[in-house]
């Protein structure tokens, strides 16, 4: 079996990464490898150590309590409670919540219980095969967000989890708009004022940069791995890129398998969609909302910004064109002049 897949090892191999920003204040970096992607950290100004050691701190936490692999995590312990109830701590109470909001406006195109579907086309371990339909199938039949129940107790700061016995979720298409989120607030917390993540295909800012300007951030050319399609110019947000292009496999029927699957069939997601960029203020929505998006197709991600709105957008189709919404227009300058550039309108 032939396939290909592309592990972030450097910085300027994520499907969203920052450009350098110079001007005043003395940057300071720091790097980590968690959530299976190379995170990348710069903070301002003289508590930018703190908050940097307050950021790691929490991306680290964050990223032991969901994975799923691991028998110390929430997310495993949820997995293998047979059908028992389980109270969880409050930042996955948030997700699942975020989580199931989606799902329900997406008519389901946001499910984190397709966690064994995703095992079985080998995007957790690299161990790439295309299931048999009997197996997919079968499968299906042990996902559906909705079969999930989640009780708030008294003072509603705490919640009890009830997962069906069998099912499995995984929190990978949300976990980095969390981790960024909080390492954003540990960051505030600690003083800083100027700051910007890449964490993978999220990108989130606090401020703006030391001078005073906008950040510089770029998407990547879902058809080139060291180009951009264009850059964005903004201030403090989340930036979040999903696309089928960073982690896929070539199977025997020489067919392309993105990692993205569409929960209502049980394979990758078969659109005309090559990556989809949410620019929102709550990175948690937004990273929940790019999975989403890629899913539905540039027609259902459409008539989704249109009936919901709460968040602006940049849609890379397969056949050139970048759809942006009307808010985000004028901070895009277009990087691959083979591409075309259209206003949702």
């Amino acid at each position: 079996m032939k396939f290909k897949r592309t592990l972030c090892l450097m910085l300027c191999l994520c499907l969203l990464a920052p450009l350098a920003a110079c001007g005043e204040g003395e940057a300071h970096e720091r790097q980590l490898f968690a959530m299976d992607t190379v995170m990348g950290l710069t903070a301002y100004g003289k508590n930018a150590e703190a908050g940097l050691d307050s950021a790691i701190g929490v991306i680290n936490s964050l990223s032991a309590m969901l994975d799923p692999e691991m028998s110390t995590s929430e997310a495993y312990k949820l997995n293998h409670a047979q059908g028992e109830s389980l109270p969880i701590s409050g930042q996955v109470a948030e997700m699942l919540n975020t989580a199931y909001s989606v799902y329900e406006s997406t008519g389901g195109a946001l499910d984190l219980t397709i966690y064994p579907l995703v095992k079985a086309w080998g995007f957790v371990d690299a161990n790439y095969r295309v299931p048999t339909e009997e197996e997919i199938e079968s499968l299906l039949e042990q996902t559906g967000f909705d079969k999930l129940t989640m009780t708030a107790l008294s003072g509603g700061q705490t919640y009890l989890v009830t997962i069906p016995d069998g099912m499995e979720l995984s929190f990978a298409s949300i976990a980095k708009g969390c981790a960024s989120k909080y390492a954003i607030s540990a960051l505030r917390s600690a003083g800083v004022e100027s700051a910007i993540l890449t964490l993978g295909g999220n990108v989130q800012t606090l401020g703006v940069k030391p001078n005073g300007s906008d950040w510089n951030i770029a998407i990547q050319d879902p058809q080139d791995s060291e180009g951009y399609a264009g850059i964005l110019s903004l201030g403090e947000c989340a930036v979040v890129t999903a696309g089928g292009y960073q982690r896929y496999f070539y199977g025997e029927d020489n067919v392309r398998y993105t990692h993205i699957i569409d929960p209502s069939t049980g394979y990758p997601a078969d659109t005309d969609l090559l990556s989809a960029t949410v620019v929102a203020d709550d990175a948690l929505m937004a990273d929940a909302l790019s999975t989403a998006l890629c899913v539905l197709g540039s027609d259902g991600a459409i008539d989704y910004y249109m009936a919901n709105g709460g968040f602006e957008m940049a849609l890379i189709t397969d056949d050139g064109r970048v759809l942006i919404t009307p808010g985000l227009i004028d901070s895009f300058e277009l990087a691959n002049l083979d591409y075309t550039v259209e206003m949702i309108r």
